[in-house]
């Protein structure tokens, strides 16, 4: 291992200013020696380049940036993005000037000061929760349960219904993963056919008629079949969970079983609910009482998955499609090549929680 590798692991005894002719490359190099994805190492560099583009402006880098130099770049930003975006690439910031006070690169945070300020700006409406992807990544990692982590992980980054998640099958979820799909048969269905790495959501599902040889617990509420992209992140989740998924009795066998009292059983959108409450309350996110407003749950997921990837991709119609909002009229307004359309720009976009 390099000499440059092995101090990621420590505090480096000699690192000074020296040594980081570029900042922002420093900062990236580093993340990628503790394993971050490649995607989340191309946002922040998208960022911080912007950021770093914004001082030249005004003749100064990052090392050598203050308060109201950030302060002045948030206020930019908040002309050109929506509220959690701006909250998004603050934080960004905010993690890199962190990190290199942390390893002796700059003298101080000139972000800390920001940040706190923006708390009290953008939070306008206590009720209403507002939580950055930065956040949403924190509360992720600590969701270690492989069914917990698949559940949160696809409501995330699909903005299924729980209705819907509860709903899926097997055949409904096709994934290029040999070490799984050696064990069961995914993506059954003909819609996906030639679809790797891809769900399909059925609008037909209603509680209490049976479907695919079971009776349902939970509505669909779609107003037509959607087919909706698998990235990376949520595909490593749902090969975990499958790799120690239950057996379960039920002839349609569902993607999500209970692991608890009932042991092998399709969830219910009770179960799913109870689970993010957990971690919810873990995170300070929900309290007894609260409106749904204020309280992180699946619905409020929905949310999250609706404004953030809205903002990113400026494409109303593409996230209409994927939240199952539109019908054929709508999509034919697009290209003819309407589902590599979705799948290029929701790839190209997603936000990431890993």
């Amino acid at each position: 291992m390099s000499e440059r590798a092995a101090d990621v692991d420590g505090e480096p005894a000699e690192r000074g200013g020296h040594d980081a002719e570029d900042p922002v490359e420093y900062f990236l190099e580093d993340m990628a020696y503790h394993g971050k994805s490649e995607r989340t190492r191309e946002a922040y560099g998208r960022v911080l380049r912007q950021f770093e583009a914004f001082l030249a402006e005004f003749d100064t880098t990052p090392a050598g940036a203050d308060r109201r130099d950030c302060l002045a770049w948030v206020h930019e930003l908040r002309g050109e993005h929506a509220d959690s975006t701006v909250a998004t690439y603050a934080s960004y910031l905010n993690r890199f000037y962190g990190y290199m006070v942390q390893v002796g690169e700059f003298d101080g945070n000139p972000m800390t000061l920001v940040t706190q300020e923006m708390d009290e700006s953008i939070d306008t409406d206590p009720t209403r929760r507002e939580v950055s992807v930065a956040d949403m990544r924190a509360f992720v990692d600590g969701i270690a349960h492989p069914l917990e982590r698949a559940v949160v992980l696809t409501l995330l980054k699909t903005g299924l219904r729980v209705g819907e998640l509860c709903n899926l099958d097997l055949r409904d979820v096709a994934l290029d993963a040999p070490r799984v799909t050696d064990v069961y048969d995914l993506g059954t269905r003909a819609q996906l056919d030639g679809r790797p790495d891809t769900l399909f959501v059925d609008p037909t599902p209603s509680r209490g008629d049976e479907v695919n040889g079971e009776v349902r617990t939970a509505s669909n509420k779609r107003k037509r079949a959607t087919l909706v992209p698998v990235d990376g992140e949520l595909k490593a989740a749902l090969v975990r969970w499958l790799a120690v998924r239950p057996d379960t009795p039920s002839p349609a066998a569902p993607l999500f079983a209970s692991t608890r009292d009932a042991w092998g059983q399709r969830l219910t959108p009770e179960m799913v609910r109870s689970v993010v409450r957990k971690h919810a309350e873990d995170a300070g996110w929900y309290r007894s009482g609260a409106d749904a407003a204020e309280n992180v749950t699946p619905h409020y997921f929905r949310h999250f998955f609706t404004t953030h990837l809205r903002d990113r991709t400026g494409d109303r119609g593409v996230v209409k499609y994927l939240r199952g909002d539109v019908a054929d009229d709508v999509i034919d307004t697009y290209t003819h090549n309407w589902g590599d359309r979705v799948r290029e720009v929701y790839l190209a976009n997603v936000y990431s929680l890993t």
